[in-house]
C-alpha cells in the first residue's frame, strides 16, 4: 500500500505551469530521487508534496501530518544552540527525544554552540537532524547534501537507510549517488507547456 501518491498532477510557479500529467506512487521503505534540469520544476513538486502549495490540477494523497520537509534553508535560529533548536522542532512536532538526533548527525560535540557560530555544512547537518524529531514518516527533500563534506554525506546516508529500515519513506531532488536502492523519476518528460498562465497564482513565489 502506498504511503504517499500522485493522480494526474500538474503544478505551477507564479501562476505558470511548470510540470504536468505526473502519476507516481511511493510505499514505506521506498526513496524516490527526482531528476532534471535546474528550473525543470522539482523545487515547486516537491512543495506540492509537502503541502506547501496546492496542485494546479490532479491530487496528492497521504496520511494527514506524514510529511516531514526540508528545503534549501536549514530552518534554525541562530542565537538557539544545536541543542536548543533540536529541542525547539520537537516541541513543534509532539517532543520527540533528540538525543538520536544530535547522535545521527554527530552533533553532540557542537550541541552548545549556537546555530549563529556553526559553518554552513555544520548548519546543514544540525537542519537535517531535524528530521529526526519529527516522528513522520515521509521526508520531502530538496537538495538535501548541499555544503556537506563526504563525512557529512555519510551520515546523511545512514540516517535515511535507518528511517526507510523502519518502514519511513523519501522523496528527495538530488544529482549525487547516496549510495541506496531507489526509484528515478526524470521529470523533464512532464514539462508543461510555460505560455500557458494559471489563475491559481502561487503567491508563495512573490
Amino acid at each position: 500500500m502506498s504511503i504517499l501518491s500522485v493522480t494526474d498532477l500538474s503544478v505551477a510557479r507564479g501562476g505558470v505551469p511548470v510540470l504536468e500529467g505526473l502519476n507516481f506512487a511511493v510505499k514505506a521503505g521506498e526513496v524516490l530521487v527526482l531528476r532534471g534540469p535546474n528550473g525543470a520544476g522539482k523545487t515547486t513538486l516537491l512543495r506540492t508534496l509537502a503541502g506547501l502549495q496546492r496542485p494546479l490540477t490532479g491530487s496528492v494523497t497521504c496520511a494527514e501530518d506524514a510529511v516531514a520537509y526540508a528545503a534549501h534553508a536549514d530552518g534554525l535560529k541562530s542565537t538557539l544552540t544545536a541543542r536548543e533548536n533540536l529541542k525547539f522542532w520537537s516541541g513543534v512536532y509532539g517532543g520527540g527525544d533528540i538525543a538520536p538526533a544530535l547522535n545521527a548527525f554527530d552533533l553532540n560535540p557542537l550541541a552548545d554552540r549556537m546555530a549563529g557560530n556553526m559553518s554552513a555544512g555544520q548548519k546543514r547537518r544540525l537542519g537535517l537532524a531535524r528530521l529526526l524529531v519529527t516522528g513522520r514518516p515521509v521526508w520531502v527533500l530538496d537538495e538535501p547534501t548541499v555544503s556537506l563534506d563526504a563525512a557529512s554525506v555519510a551520515l546523511f546516508a545512514a540516517a535515511v537507510a535507518d528511517h526507510i529500515a523502519a518502514g519511513g519513506a523519501m522523496i528527495v531532488a538530488t544529482h549525487i549517488d547516496l549510495g541506496f536502492e531507489a526509484q528515478v523519476l526524470d521529470v523533464t518528460p512532464y514539462r508543461a507547456d510555460p505560455t500557458v498562465i494559471s489563475g491559481a497564482f502561487d503567491e508563495a513565489f512573490l
